[in-house]
């Protein structure tokens, strides 16, 4: 992760942001933070994720769709790119024909841990999910084999940690058969 020397003052300074360049940015405290591609094993992760949320949406026919890393969420603090989020039909209209920028809380979001992320993923982003009424949050932990599952409780989340050969409960996909284990070695 590398703070570039960009600022920006407002949501659509953010939106209209171009350095001539392919790099990607997440917005933090009015600077924008260069996030580097993922690794291999990142990628693979947010992939079987996001197939393994679209045939469990199709399974249970849920008004849902899976979305991997493009569409932001605004929290009270400032838009972030989550790895997957699961978001409700009504959302997926409101970004069809605009910046993918949600405005209310998906049900679901997931990131995948990177070592430069530790910090951001457990502390600031549970925070900012938990504020805005994120209703599940996973945080994927590649570095320590790991996931851990964020249930919304009265503004805080309660938080279960699954390994190994558990499988990971998601209130929102009660039916949802996957392990740790089978997770991280995507």
């Amino acid at each position: 992760m590398t703070k570039s020397p960009f600022k920006v003052t407002n949501l659509q300074e953010y939106l209209n942001f171009d350095d001539g360049t392919d790099k990607r940015y997440e917005l933090e405290d009015g600077v924008l933070v260069e996030m580097p591609p993922g690794t291999g094993k990142h990628e693979a992760i947010i992939t079987l994720l996001v197939v393994r949320f679209f045939l469990e949406i199709q399974k249970m026919a849920l008004p849902l769709q899976p979305r991997p890393n493009g569409t932001e969420v605004l929290t009270n603090k400032q838009p972030r790119r989550p790895d997957v989020c699961v978001i409700t039909n009504e959302q997926a209209q409101t970004i069809e024909k605009t910046s993918a920028i949600l405005k209310t809380p998906p049900p679901l979001i997931v990131e995948v841990v990177s070592p430069e992320s530790v910090e951001r993923d457990y502390i600031q982003k549970t925070s900012e999910y938990a504020v805005i009424g994120v209703g599940e949050y996973w945080i994927v932990d590649p570095l320590e084999n790991k996931v851990t599952v964020c249930l919304l409780a009265e503004n805080s989340y309660q938080q279960t940690v699954f390994m190994e050969n558990q499988q990971i409960i998601s209130m929102l996909l009660p039916e949802l058969s996957l392990t740790v284990q089978e997770l991280l070695l995507a």
